[in-house]
């Protein structure tokens, strides 16, 4: 696995792209000054990857941002993905174009088909692939795609995808899904690693939080990216922006990460990629 080093450090996808392992989310921040603020705040302290998502409606905002940031396009690693209700191939060939309007770019660095939408993700992948080949997209990947949805992708896709964005967290880590994923080299990245902040209600880091001089969140970040997870925690605030940032100076020991491993429990904070009616 590749050495864990800095905020700007990368995971190589199976196409040569470098994806910077640590991002900022955007879900749920106003498609207005907070999600602006945030993002160029974010760019400025150091940030390089941005994770917005048509479905979250602040793609202008995020796009804003990183303009104000100052940081060259080129610099920030962008990822944005298709929504339910315009996947299809042309409907999703589309919903591309009106996504990189809103962000004011030509380009993304990263497409995700946001849920595996029955008889129809099959399609939206053609339409990715189709983006892919001709350069409008440097990377394409899937979220909330369980080992079964993977598996009937597979078995039709030109291009297996590079990335698999998953609900992730000491209560839900899946590891049969996560070494699945790295069999074949799809890189696995976590949405919601607080448990949309249900975590800090759970005491399951204080001696760590002790050992190491260093919070809840940082503990659990740090546990993301030495499992080799791409991790893009959400903040408006910037104190919790740069505080989410300060993990490049402690490692956990194989027994911690494995303890953090053994809390599993299947539990979900977001809806069942199996049972989802959006």
């Amino acid at each position: 696995m590749s050495k864990i080093t800095d905020i700007q450090g990368t995971f190589k996808l199976h196409n040569g792209v470098d994806m910077p392992y640590f991002g900022l989310g955007t879900y749920l921040a106003d498609n207005d000054e907070e999600v602006i603020d945030a993002v160029k705040f974010a760019l400025q302290s150091g940030y390089r990857h941005i994770d917005t998502a048509a479905a979250y409606k602040n793609e202008e905002g995020v796009g804003k941002g990183i303009v104000d940031s100052g940081v060259a396009r080129e610099d920030v690693f962008l990822t944005t993905k298709v929504w339910n209700s315009d996947q299809g191939y042309e409907s999703t060939l589309k919903a591309f174009e009106a996504s990189v309007k809103r962000l004011g770019t030509d380009y993304v660095d990263l497409y995700l088909v946001h849920w595996p939408v029955a008889g129809k993700y099959k399609d939206t992948w053609r339409a990715l692939e189709k983006l892919y080949k001709e350069g409008r997209i440097k990377a394409i990947g899937v979220s909330n795609f369980l080992k079964h949805h993977l598996e009937d992708l597979l078995g039709s896709a030109e291009i297996v995808p590079m990335v698999n964005q998953m609900e992730f967290h000491p209560h839900l880590v899946q590891q049969e899904l996560l070494d699945f994923c790295n069999t074949n080299k799809i890189q696995y990245e976590a949405w919601s690693p607080f448990m949309q902040g249900k975590l800090f209600e759970l005491d399951i880091t204080k001696e760590l939080e002790d050992k190491y001089g260093k919070s809840t969140a940082q503990i659990v970040l740090r546990w993301n990216l030495q499992k080799g997870v791409v991790t893009i925690p959400k903040s408006v605030h910037k104190n919790r922006i740069v505080s989410n940032s300060e993990i490049f100076d402690f490692e956990l020991a194989p027994n911690e990460v494995a303890y953090l491993d053994s809390l599993h429990k299947g539990e979900r904070s977001g809806p069942d990629p199996d049972n989802f009616d959006f």
